[in-house]
């Protein structure tokens, strides 16, 4: 979310002497744009290590077609849809967050950064129990690895499995840097450090969310919704 002019801290006239300014910083508002940057770039790193994977989903797809989609048909679909609501949720409460925080609002914000970090520990506890479904049928590349459906797809399913757990356990463990920098930010605001002139943090933390939100939303139907039409 963008802050109107009246929160935007590049408006203020007296934000040179800020005690959150950087001595590096001519202003709250150069400081704010550089860490936009910052987590810009990052991000961008980030798109390119994700679009790796998605090109090698999408080539494997394209070799073992059938097998990915009798692979797929193994998912757990109720646990993933509920999943996905629940990042559109977070992603709803971060919004919000960053809201309050340049409203001057600290309870608000407070509730808003707590609720994300419930909605978070809640998808990463239902993909445990997804995890556990498929060691329990089989489902783990290795020597164990069963497809009793269509055994004669078993060596190319395995490949649908081995992508499936390594960018959803990726996805998960980014999950788990952002409870960490949600953690650190909730820290923050319970101390009353973010309002209209300071919420940088807040800002970016919340690109970074939505980045892993995005991430999902895109692995949802590749992963689960091959050939459900």
């Amino acid at each position: 979310m963008t802050a109107q002019a009246h929160t935007d801290p590049s408006h203020d006239d007296h934000s040179h002497g800020h005690p959150r300014l950087q001595h590096h910083f001519e202003s709250m508002g150069q400081q704010h744009e550089a860490s936009s940057l910052g987590m810009w770039i990052f991000l961008v790193t980030e798109v390119l290590f994700f679009g790796g994977l998605f090109l090698a989903y999408g080539l494997y797809r394209w070799l073992y077609y059938d097998a990915f989609i009798e692979a797929s048909h193994h998912q757990n679909i109720t646990l993933g849809g509920i999943n996905t609501a629940v990042l559109i949720c977070s992603s709803l409460t971060v919004a919000m967050s960053v809201y309050f925080s340049q409203t001057n609002r600290r309870k608000a914000t407070v509730v808003m950064l707590v609720l994300t970090m419930i909605l978070g520990a809640a998808f990463l506890g239902i993909k445990a129990v997804e995890y556990k479904e498929h060691f329990d049928h089989h489902l783990f590349p290795g020597d164990s690895f069963q497809l009793p459906d269509a055994p004669h797809l078993e060596a190319q399913a395995q490949m649908f499995y081995v992508l499936y757990f390594f960018m959803t356990g990726l996805h998960a463990f980014h999950m788990i840097i952002g409870l960490g920098i949600y953690g650190w930010l909730l820290m923050r605001a319970r101390r009353g450090e973010f309002s209209s002139e300071y919420y940088s943090p807040i800002e970016i933390g919340g690109l970074y969310w939505h980045f892993v939100d995005i991430v999902w939303i895109f692995l949802f139907p590749l992963l689960y919704l091959i050939g459900r039409h």
